[in-house]
């Protein structure tokens, strides 16, 4: 009898489909998740968490900035960024000096062992990518971008 409805179960089309399709909110929710699970996944292979990764890959784009304009712009907790700022102080990655603009906040920049890690990352970051959005075509990955953007400008 369990092997019947085990097989039964198996047969039933399955729930969640349906779901996604009626709650893109829960479908969204659910996309990112696994998205973010195989992130962490991939930048704890190597060595370098995810927040981190964007950290640098801001400081070499932008330049020195404040801890609390990386916290902003990157969507990162500002408790969680001190922390993020700290580990990567610790291993000689970024330099926090009084901001001579403002001297009670910092700057953080981009050391040149942080500068050689990014790229160290950088160079694995298509392999994963290829990998988590397999299932899409190079049109689709296109949409699906354009279509995100809109919703993370449109976010309050």
């Amino acid at each position: 009898m369990a092997t019947t409805n085990r097989a039964a179960d198996r047969a039933r089309p399955a729930y969640f489909a349906q779901l996604a399709a009626e709650r893109l909110d829960i479908a969204l929710c659910r996309a990112s998740a696994a998205v973010s699970r195989a992130a962490d996944a991939h930048a704890t292979g190597e060595g370098l968490g995810v927040g981190q990764h964007l950290v640098l890959q801001m400081l070499d784009a932008v330049g020195p900035c404040s801890q609390q304009a990386l916290s902003e712009e990157l969507r990162i907790d500002r408790s969680v960024m001190v922390s993020i700022c700290d580990d990567l102080e610790q291993s000689g990655h970024i330099r926090r000096e009084r901001n001579p603009r403002d001297r009670r906040s910092y700057a953080v920049t981009i050391t040149d062992p942080g500068r050689r890690r990014l790229a160290e990352a950088q160079a694995s970051i298509p392999a994963f990518l290829e990998d988590t959005f397999r299932a899409l075509t190079p049109d689709e990955r296109g949409q699906l971008s354009t279509i995100l953007g809109k919703l993370l400008r449109a976010a309050p």
